[in-house]
């Protein structure tokens, strides 16, 4: 190969953290970036973007355009449990918006001097030389081979990065499923759901322009089943959801220990779900993929990035692993119980006469 065919970083994965470090990465870089062509739905997600997150794209500089909104914005989620078929509303900040259109807002604000390459990587391997060989296949099920010196796995939490290069630091993960369903229902609504016979994380349900998605994340093994079972349950509470117009389905990690987290090594670095960056109590990682994308950007300005790049988000992973503090609260039922029957901090919702 001649030296016009190797690239300074080659980014694998262009969601909201691979997108972001390719806007904010040194101009001096020569850059590419592969990724799978996106389905038009997107990755499995409520898309209702946090207070955190939104707080971060403020940080960057960036306004929500308003095509990115869906109806309705809604101020309060319903937890429910299923176990005790207990129920409560809390206040919440979220953005609703279209996940879809989010993503491709941020591709778009990738400059145009980043080559894109459109396939799904097949192989990741270390030459003899340091360069870093990714083999992929396009659309049309040909092969093609990139070069480059350093390489960044934002490609989630099934990254290929990792597996290929760190394969004894995976990190405990649930499947996410989700489906679309026509909304019948008059009064749209958001709702965080916990069912302990089926999951030991959360379940979701979201109002979206005349669509309810409703989805969750649930141990691999028998996964579809327990979404499955999940939802006959809140069918026999009345909810519609028995036509999907779409399923989509991914894996999700859920940080546990410190041993969950992996920056990288020898000129390769992991970005946001690929690094373990997600929120272990409420599976938000929108923020975290922005947050990590940005101090991945400033490292590579220094002499050794990968240092530079470890202590620039030691603050995020005390966060993360503080926030799983908080799912025994979230997801042991006796605790989660009290803290329904306590009703501290919920609302308490008017009727509206008729």
């Amino acid at each position: 190969m001649n030296s016009d065919a190797v690239f300074d970083c080659l980014v694998l994965g262009l969601g909201p953290a691979g997108s972001s470090f390719l806007r904010l990465a040194p101009p001096s870089l020569r850059l590419a970036a592969l990724s799978a062509p996106p389905g038009p739905l997107g990755k499995p997600c409520g898309g209702l973007l946090s207070p955190d997150a939104q707080a971060q794209l403020a940080r960057q500089g960036l306004n929500l355009p308003k095509e990115l909104l869906v109806s309705p914005q809604i101020f309060a989620v319903h937890t429910l449990d299923l176990g005790s078929g207990r129920g409560r509303h809390y206040q919440r900040s979220y953005v609703n918006m279209d996940r879809a259109r989010f993503d491709a807002w941020l591709l778009s604000l990738v400059p145009e001097r980043v080559q894109r390459f459109q396939g799904r990587a097949q192989q990741i391997r270390r030459l003899e030389n340091g360069l870093f060989q990714v083999e992929y296949r396009n659309a049309r099920a040909e092969m093609g081979r990139l070069w480059a010196r350093r390489l960044v796995g934002a490609d989630g939490a099934a990254s290929l990065v990792r597996s290929s290069l760190f394969p004894g630091r995976q990190a405990r993960g649930f499947a996410s499923i989700q489906q679309w369903f026509p909304q019948a229902q008059s009064t749209p609504f958001y709702a965080c759901i916990f069912d302990a016979e089926t999951s030991p994380a959360c379940s979701w349900a979201v109002s979206k322009d005349g669509m309810l998605l409703f989805g969750g994340a649930f141990p691999q093994s028998g996964c579809r089943a327990r979404f499955e079972r999940q939802k006959q349950k809140l069918l026999a509470l009345g909810w519609e959801l028995s036509q999907p117009r779409h399923t989509q389905a991914c894996r999700v990690l859920c940080p546990a220990s410190p041993r969950d987290f992996c920056l990288g090594g020898g000129d390769a670095f992991l970005l946001g779900e690929a690094a373990g960056f997600i929120s272990p109590s409420s599976l938000e990682g929108i923020s975290w993929a922005l947050r990590s994308a940005e101090a991945l950007a400033r490292a590579f300005s220094q002499a050794d990035p990968l240092d530079a790049y470890a202590r620039a988000t030691l603050g995020l992973r005390l966060e993360l692993l503080a926030k799983w503090g908080k799912r025994p609260f979230m997801y042991h039922p006796l605790l989660r119980d009290l803290v329904l029957r306590s009703g501290l901090s919920s609302l308490s919702l008017l009727e509206t006469p008729r």
